[in-house]
């Protein structure tokens, strides 16, 4: 009889049962394959759970960390520096020219503010004239918009010294009644 590397193996575990495989029956042979793939497939099996349960512990951990990742409680991370608060308003200034025609302009106040590089501040623009002043800020991602009757709070943390324009969308030039720009030094 040709064995394959599989019936070696079987032979080999016969061996140390010492039991030759010329002399078995079909059904012992049945019952000692049956058993040693019941053996396998309860490792597979022990293997599967610990490998379900590793896994599920894995994606608990992580949620949990991604849940807390701005709770600065779980990296130990506390801040004792002071935010500092800058407060703006929307204004608007009307009069009327000699020749009876109505003229109005937008402006922040106040049209300047001074920060030091790397500061934290928190910049709360109160809409109070014009509808609404959408705003951008000249050299950072940082835009927004400032409704009529609703305060807008920025954060602002400019590392870069230099001169930065918050800049209203709508009021940009002397066409639409602007322009409509504050700046903010950095130094």
């Amino acid at each position: 009889m040709q064995l394959n590397s599989g019936s070696k193996q079987i032979e080999k575990i016969l061996k140390k049962r010492q039991v030759s495989l010329p002399c078995l029956h079909k059904h012992e042979l049945g019952q000692i394959i049956g058993g040693l793939i019941m053996k396998f497939l309860v490792l597979k099996k022990d293997t599967l759970v610990f490998i379900l349960v590793t896994a599920f512990l894995l994606v608990t951990i992580s949620t949990w960390f991604l849940l807390k990742a701005g709770d600065t409680t779980v990296f130990n991370q506390t801040s004792n520096e002071e935010i500092r608060e800058i407060h703006m308003v929307t204004v608007e200034f009307n009069s009327t020219t000699k020749d009876g025609k109505e003229i109005e302009v937008y402006r922040w106040d106040p049209g300047t503010i001074q920060l030091d590089a790397g500061e934290k501040v928190n910049l709360y623009i109160s809409g109070v004239n014009g509808e609404e002043h959408p705003f951008y800020i000249e050299g950072t991602d940082i835009k927004g918009t400032v409704k009529k009757g609703e305060e807008t709070m920025v954060p602002l943390q400019i590392d870069k010294e230099g001169t930065y324009r918050l800049i209203c969308e709508v009021h940009g030039d002397r066409d639409h009644n602007g322009p409509m720009i504050a700046d903010i030094i950095v130094d």
